[in-house]
């Protein structure tokens, strides 16, 4: 992994993630479409944007990846398009559960896995906000979430728990299932730090018939901005856009 770019030393967690959300900022230029993600972190992104707009005349256009986002960016007058609207979005800004060495992620731990996964196809660059405790050499500690259609749920779990080596639950569970912005339900799927071959394992579930959307996002990934116990540095993927 590329040597980190030091920025700041501080030793508060919130402070921290508000400092690096903040410092993703950096790679927002004027005129650009920007996916807004989803997370405690990135929310320092979107005000920081919002107060761009706001002082110093920024001139972008937003994404939103969730209703949460949504009424965020609203909230700052933060000018947006919706999915169905793009076409291209010129660099999208997120969190992550989870990123290894070759900067694959695991991403749907607030249930947005499936727009987070559209604006971040249709961009052009994808930049992280994360804290290190989401720095992982091997995906799979953070259970893997898997949008599906609700009817076809437990279909789904049987088929999935076939080469899943834990235990596979209903998020929310069954009397109360956490419910996407999409009409979805998510399993999240205990495969423990054995992925490997993230591409492989994404596309052998997508093909299962009631999937909506798996939580590993790959070869998306082009930059993260990591906060630590003592300092908020930026990691580049070398095979990345942005390297």
């Amino acid at each position: 992994m590329h040597h980190p770019r030091l920025l700041k030393h501080v030793k508060e967690v919130e402070e921290l993630k508000k400092i690096a959300g903040i410092s993703a900022c950096s790679y927002v230029q004027d005129g650009m479409i920007i996916g807004l993600g989803t997370g405690s972190t990135v929310k320092y992104t979107i005000i920081e944007i919002g107060r761009k707009i706001s002082e110093e005349n920024l001139d972008i256009i937003g994404v939103p990846t969730s209703l949460e986002t949504k009424k965020l960016a609203e909230n700052l007058n933060i000018p947006l398009m919706t999915i169905d609207d793009i076409v291209t979005v010129d660099l999208t800004i997120d969190g992550t559960d989870e990123f290894d060495p070759s900067f694959n992620l695991i991403k749907g731990g607030g249930g947005a896995l499936t727009r987070e996964k559209i604006v971040a196809k249709a961009s052009k660059s994808m930049v992280v906000v994360a804290d290190s405790s989401k720095q992982v050499l091997t995906l799979g500690s953070f259970p893997l979430p898997i949008e599906v259609n609700l009817e076809k749920w437990i279909d789904v779990e049987r088929q999935i728990s076939e080469f899943c080596p834990n235990d596979i639950s209903l998020r929310g569970g069954k009397e109360n299932p956490f419910i996407t912005d999409n009409g979805g339900v998510i399993l999240d799927a205990n495969f423990g730090p054995t992925i490997i071959k993230p591409r492989e394992l994404e596309e052998k579930i997508g093909r299962i018939q009631g999937v909506v959307e798996v939580g590993l996002f790959v070869g998306m990934c082009d930059a993260v901005v990591l906060a630590s116990n003592d300092e908020v540095a930026i990691l580049t993927n070398p095979h990345g856009r942005l390297s």
